[in-house]
Formats: structure tokens, C-alpha cells, sequence
């Protein structure tokens, strides 16, 4: 019984898969286009499948018929893209004629199915052209988001026909015309021992903005390169170090009574060893070299003379030092103890250094809060 079920099974899904590989149940669902692109490719395997021979003329028929009703229907709609739904249905009229073309047993089946190369210029042609009406409204609007509107309709114009008119000059000012432009001051430090340090930091901020590719319609530019481009700026970026301290130290002293009992210590008389326990005192020493700082990040709309986003970026570094030293019998020290009493204090960074190092983090978090903040735009 087991076998028979196992065989029945077996059959059904033999049936099953059949069916979808000839196409006969995606003719029975209504979608005739993959109806005809299963049964071509089961026809080119097996030129002889009864089902597939069946399935191909009747699916062709109907997404013949299907996609020119859906091109009269569009022709006939008040949507201002309606040639681009035209184009779409015409440009999959002539996917099933190459199809049916791949196959001598499906030409066999459709003698010269129908392409519609002209048609397709045209609907293309056509639906430049509305892109491209679209775009000259909307830039005429003289407002960014209009701008950015118009900047997707010429792009896509240009797509469709990339010749069209003086597109790309259009789509070039749409551009410029949507793009928020955004002038970063120098980032301010109220001391002139780390301005050298403040450099370094600068010159990061600098390369993120140079290499911002977060939003297309948002530009970054330093004070001179706006003045040098004559650039009327929409928002400005103030940066400065409103409080930092570098190099505050703090040295802790730990000290532990150590011992290890069964060293041996010596020899008897008759040259047995002796065994008794060891002992010592050890000094440890942590040291702490901490730097911190906080960033003030000021965002200023020059057309309200309003300020949209201010926040504070802290950061912090913390450089660290240990050893220690020994008083006692050096074999009650395990092996790292031993390594530490061997190590001498180094001295820490310099301060320029300890500068850069706690800046590193408020750098991260000011990359993070201009890509979140300019992504909405």
C-alpha cells in the first residue's frame, strides 16, 4: 500500500510539473504572457508536448488581444503618462513576437506574430515629449521642490529620448535649481596651542563633505570654495569646540600581599630539598590619561534666519598605563605579575595627540547626524 501511495504521489507531481512547464496553468490564471514564454520553452525541449501545442495559440491570442485592449484603453485615459503605458504594453507585444521567433515549432504554431516597431517610437517619442512639458512648468514654479520634480521628469525624458530638445541643459538647471546648498564654517577652537591639532579634524570634515554622495540634491562647500563659486548659500553648518580638556591625569596604587607556599627554599644537611612558603609586597600602578570634549553643531536656514537643528557632540579618550613594583621573594609572583614588575611608566601622548584622539569619536557622530538630518531633503 505504501509503494501505490508513494507511486500516486509521485504521478500527481509529474502531472503538476508538467502543467507548469507547458504553461497550462498560467493560461488558467489569466496570465497569457507567461503562458507563451513557458510553452516556447517547452516546445524548443519537447517539440512534440500535446499540452504546450494546445496551450501556445490560445495564450498568444489572448495576450495579443489583452495587451491591445490595454494600449486603447491608455490611448483613451485622461492620465497625463498614459504614452508610457503605451509604450510598456506595445515593448511586450513585441517580447512575445521575438519569442514565438526563437521557436520553429511555435512559428509553426503563430506564423509572423506581429511586431510594432513604429508604434513604439512613437509612444516613446510622445512620452518625452509630455516629461519634458512637465519638467519646463515645474522649474518655472521657482521653488526647490518643484525643482527637484521638474529634475526627475527630464531625466526620465532623457531616458526616453535622449536627443530630445536641449534636455540635458534643462536637466541641469533643474538641478542646480533643486540642489540645497550648504556652507560649512571653519571649525572653531578658542586656543591657539591646538589649532595645529584642530587641523586634523578640519581636514576630515572637509574630505566627508567633498565626498558626500548621501543625497544628490544637497551640496557641501567650504567658505572660500562658495565665494570663489559665488554661491548664494540656503543653510550654513557652524562648528565649534565649545569645552574640551586634554591630559587629565590619575594615577591609583593598589597593593597586594602575595605568597606561594611549597617553594622550595633550600637543602637539608643530607641534600633533601626544603619546601616553605614565599612572600612579597606588590605595588600596582594604573594610570589615566583622559580627554574629552564637546562639539557644538549649529544648522542656520538663511531664508527665515531661523536655527533648525543644534546639538551637542561629545567625545572622550582615555590612554592607559600600568606596572608595578616589588618588595619580597620574586617567586611568589605569578607570571604576569612578574611581566608587570618588569615594565617601567611610559610617558603618555603629547597633548596635540590626546586632542585628535578625543575628536575621533565626535567626528563618527557628526557624520551620522548630517546624513540623517540631510536625507529628508
Amino acid at each position: 500500500m505504501e509503494t501505490i501511495s508513494r507511486l500516486r504521489y509521485f504521478i500527481y507531481l509529474s502531472i503538476l510539473f508538467v502543467g507548469c512547464t507547458t504553461g497550462k496553468n498560467a493560461l488558467q490564471k489569466g496570465s497569457y504572457d507567461a503562458a507563451v514564454s513557458k510553452a516556447v520553452e517547452r516546445l524548443k525541449n519537447s517539440p512534440r508536448n500535446e499540452e504546450a501545442l494546445k496551450v501556445l495559440p490560445q495564450a498568444y491570442d489572448l495576450a495579443f488581444k489583452s495587451h491591445l485592449r490595454k494600449i486603447d484603453e491608455a490611448k483613451m485615459s485622461a492620465d497625463v503618462l498614459r504614452w508610457e503605458t503605451v509604450m510598456y504594453e506595445y515593448q511586450q507585444l513585441n517580447q512575445l513576437s521575438d519569442e514565438i521567433n526563437s521557436s520553429p515549432v511555435a512559428l509553426k504554431l503563430v506564423p509572423n506574430p506581429t511586431k510594432f516597431i513604429a508604434e513604439v517610437a512613437e509612444a516613446r517619442y510622445k512620452s518625452a515629449e509630455v516629461r519634458y512639458t512637465l519638467g519646463v512648468n515645474q522649474l518655472k514654479e521657482n521653488n526647490r521642490v518643484s525643482a527637484k520634480k521638474a529634475y526627475y521628469n527630464f531625466e526620465r525624458a532623457q531616458q526616453l529620448e535622449p536627443t530630445y530638445k536641449d534636455v540635458k541643459n534643462k536637466l541641469d538647471d533643474a538641478y542646480w535649481a533643486s540642489v540645497l546648498k550648504v556652507v560649512v564654517q571653519q571649525v572653531a577652537v578658542n586656543s591657539q596651542y591646538y589649532k595645529l591639532s584642530n587641523q586634523f579634524f578640519q581636514q576630515q570634515v572637509n574630505e566627508f563633505m567633498i565626498n558626500y554622495r548621501g543625497n544628490r540634491f544637497v551640496a557641501f562647500y567650504t567658505e572660500q570654495e562658495a565665494s570663489k563659486q559665488r554661491i548664494v548659500a540656503d543653510q550654513i553648518i557652524s562648528l565649534s569646540f565649545d569645552d574640551f580638556i586634554v591630559g587629565q591625569t590619575y594615577v591609583k596604587e593598589r597593593i597586594e600581599k602575595v605568597k606561594k607556599d611549597s617553594v622550595v627554599i633550600g637543602e637539608s644537611r643530607n641534600r633533601e630539598k626544603v619546601y616553605g612558603t614565599v612572600r612579597g609586597t606588590l605595588s600596582i600602578f594604573d594610570k589615566r590619561v583622559s580627554s574629552c570634549g564637546l562639539l557644538s553643531m549649529v544648522i542656520s536656514d538663511l531664508s527665515t534666519n531661523k536655527i533648525i537643528r543644534q546639538q551637542k557632540l561629545p567625545g572622550t579618550f582615555v590612554w592607559q598605563d600600568n606596572w608595578a613594583t616589588f618588595k619580597g621573594d620574586e617567586r611568589a609572583l605569578d607570571r604576569q605579575q612578574l611581566a608587570m614588575t618588569k615594565r617601567r611608566e611610559v610617558l603618555p601622548p603629547p597633548p596635540a595627540t590626546l586632542f585628535v584622539e578625543f575628536t575621533k569619536p565626535i567626528y563618527a557622530q557628526l557624520v551620522d547626524q548630517v546624513n540623517s538630518f540631510y536625507s529628508r531633503y
